[in-house]
């Protein structure tokens, strides 16, 4: 099934208009800065979150001029994590292309990170809308703390899912969070709708981590990462903290220990990866998704009016869950 096509149907022209505004941000007539922002440009994801901000603005009102100069800020600001990110994470690729920090050095790649922040800021005052930059502003700081929080939970013996979810919800949820909770606001609803479309994002973001991190447990070209990439990274997630926690014996402990202290080997790390797929850590990361995709249907069921943005973000939703990559 061809989902994006699903999802943009009713926001086609503002889509237009939202890849148009983002591309005229992220030019440059110096040489060597135009050359990375085409390769961003280029490089571009399926624009996920700018889509949920012009889809929940439409069905509160429309997408207005405040809607598009928030999204192009959230999508640039989202940007420039990534960039920083990489450069934290010295992380060599970036969708399956050489990052700017591989391909330059990691001082080129902090900067065009500042200079693509800065460009975020400019786009949100363009709003003019005083809670849209503040939402914004705290998206930044969340997204910064889950980084500093996943850093520190690597160092934590502790495995938790408590921990686990406090970090995926900073990482990956804020940021879908933000875009519901913007798309509200830029439509000028109540504070009891926004509340509810920011809890929406929030589930669709959780679904979404824990999507991609079911990825970790099977080997594909078309992911871009593996098998264990995670687990060589120091991290833990569901399906492993699962298994673990619920069947694993001293001897798998010390697995998931040595993951945290990075110091596991390939053929260990290959080894927990089995003992997870056989104890069945993905089932139970699958069932978790199913959970909160009823959360999530409750929401359109009672807030979505519109059929075809009801068809719209019921395919949205079922992309995150079913995508395979």
């Amino acid at each position: 099934m061809d989902y994006l096509s699903l999802i943009k149907e009713p926001i086609k022209g503002e889509f237009d208009n939202f890849i148009s505004l983002f591309n005229s941000s992220l030019k440059h007539t110096d040489k060597l800065q135009e050359e990375i922002f085409s390769r961003i440009r280029n490089r571009a994801g399926k624009r996920m979150r700018p889509m949920l901000i012009l889809l929940i603005a439409k069905n509160y009102g429309v997408v207005n001029d405040s809607t598009l100069h928030a999204a192009v800020g959230l999508e640039l600001l989202h940007t420039a994590s990534l960039v920083h990110d990489d450069v934290v994470d010295e992380s060599s690729e970036r969708r399956g292309q050489a990052s700017v920090n591989a391909l330059y050095d990691n001082k080129i790649a902090v900067l065009i990170g500042d200079y693509i922040l800065s460009t975020a800021l400019l786009h949100v005052s363009l709003t003019h809308n005083e809670m849209i930059v503040r939402y914004l502003a705290e998206l930044g700081r969340t997204l910064s703390n889950g980084e500093i929080l996943q850093l520190n939970s690597i160092s934590n013996h502790k495995i938790s899912e408590e921990t686990y979810y406090d970090v995926i919800r900073q990482k990956t949820a804020a940021l879908f969070e933000a875009c519901c909770g913007i798309g509200a606001v830029s439509a000028g609803v109540s504070q009891e709708k926004i509340e509810m479309a920011k809890t929406f994002g929030q589930t669709l973001g959780i679904i979404f981590q824990i999507r991609d991190d079911i990825f970790d447990y099977y080997d594909s070209a078309e992911i871009g990462k593996p098998t264990g990439n995670d687990m060589a990274e120091g991290k833990l997630t569901l399906p492993a903290i699962y298994a673990v926690n619920n069947f694993g014996d001293e001897e798998i402990m010390n697995l998931a220990y040595k993951v945290k202290d990075r110091t596991i080997t390939s053929e260990e790390i290959a080894r927990l990866v089995e003992f997870t797929k056989q104890n069945g850590g993905i089932e139970y990361a699958e069932k978790c998704m199913e959970e909160l995709r009823k959360k999530a249907l409750d929401y359109i069921n009672i807030e979505v009016k519109e059929p075809s943005l009801s068809k719209s973000l019921n395919a949205y939703l079922d992309f995150v869950i079913q995508r395979n990559k």
